[in-house]
C-alpha cells in the first residue's frame, strides 16, 4: 500500500541527510549514486515550489490538458514527483476519485508540511505524502499507473540513479510523464533530445511527445522497456546533443 497519513511528515522530515562523498569536482556526490554515471550537463538549482500562480495555470487549462494527454481516469494510482505546493496533487486527486490514489513526493520537508496542511484542509482522503531523495524517488514497486514530473526533472542532480530507481515503480503498462521547457538545464529546462537519451539509457522508451506552448513547454510520455540495464552499463548522454535528424545523443 502507498497510503501514508499526513501526520507522518514530522517523522519523515527527521530522516538522516543523504551521505555525500568527495567527488572529482567542487560538488560532492551522494554515496548512494556513485555506482551510476554523472550527468554530462549542469543541473538547475532548486526553484520556487510555486512555478506560477494556480489561477494563471488554470486559466490556460494546464493541469486538465496534461491529465487528458496522460489519459488519467478514475481509479488510477498516480505519483506527483516534486509536488511542491500541490497544484497537480489536488487536481489529480479529483480526477482519480475516491477509488484512486495519489502519492505526493518532494525532497523539501517544508513544502511537504505545507502540502500536508492543504490536504487536510481540503479533505483529500485519497492523497498520501512521502519525502523523497535527490537520487531516489522512494516509490514502492509495481504501484503506479502514471508518475508525473512537471517542471522539475531539470533539477534532479543524479538523473541516472533517480530514473533507474523509479523504473520498478510503474505497473505493467504504466507511464512516466514529463512536462518541461526546451532550454539549457542550468536555466530550468532540458533539451527534449537529451531528455529522451537519459530516459532510454535507464530502460524507458519514448511513447509520445507534444510541443505544448500552453504548458509553458512540452509534454513527453515514456513507458517502461522490457528490461533495465545494470548501473555500470549506463552510458552518460552528452550535455549538448546533436539536433540532426536521427542523431545519437550518447557518447
Amino acid at each position: 500500500m502507498i497510503r501514508c497519513a499526513v501526520l507522518c511528515l514530522p517523522v519523515l522530515a527527521m530522516l538522516p541527510a543523504c551521505e555525500r562523498v568527495p567527488g572529482s569536482d567542487t560538488s560532492d556526490r551522494l554515496a548512494s549514486a556513485i555506482q551510476f554515471p554523472e550527468p554530462d550537463r549542469p543541473v538547475s538549482k532548486l526553484g520556487a515550489n510555486a512555478f506560477s500562480t494556480e489561477t494563471a495555470r488554470d486559466s490556460v487549462g494546464e493541469a486538465r490538458k496534461v491529465m487528458d494527454f496522460a489519459a488519467i481516469e478514475p481509479g488510477m494510482t498516480v505519483a506527483d514527483i516534486g509536488a511542491g505546493e500541490g497544484y497537480y496533487t489536488v487536481r489529480l486527486a479529483t480526477r482519480v476519485g475516491e477509488s484512486g490514489r495519489v502519492l505526493a513526493q518532494d525532497i523539501d520537508p517544508d513544502a511537504l508540511q505545507r502540502l500536508g496542511t492543504r490536504v487536510e484542509r481540503e479533505r483529500l482522503d485519497n492523497v498520501s505524502i512521502k519525502l523523497g531523495a535527490p537520487d531516489d524517488p522512494r516509490l514502492p514497486d509495481d504501484s503506479f499507473d502514471r508518475v508525473f514530473m512537471v517542471h522539475m526533472y531539470h533539477e534532479v542532480e543524479e538523473p541516472y540513479a533517480f530514473l533507474w530507481r523509479l523504473w520498478p515503480s510503474l505497473k505493467e503498462g504504466g507511464q512516466a510523464i514529463v512536462v518541461d521547457v526546451d532550454r539549457p538545464t542550468d536555466q530550468h529546462g532540458i533539451d527534449p533530445f537529451l531528455l529522451k537519451c537519459e530516459f532510454e539509457q535507464v530502460g524507458f522508451e519514448l511513447e509520445m511527445f507534444r510541443d505544448a506552448p500552453e504548458l509553458a513547454g512540452y509534454y513527453a510520455q515514456f513507458r517502461r522497456a522490457a528490461t533495465r540495464p545494470e548501473p555500470g552499463e549506463i552510458e552518460p548522454c552528452k550535455g549538448e546533443p546533436r539536433r540532426a535528424t536521427g542523431g545519437d545523443t550518447r557518447n
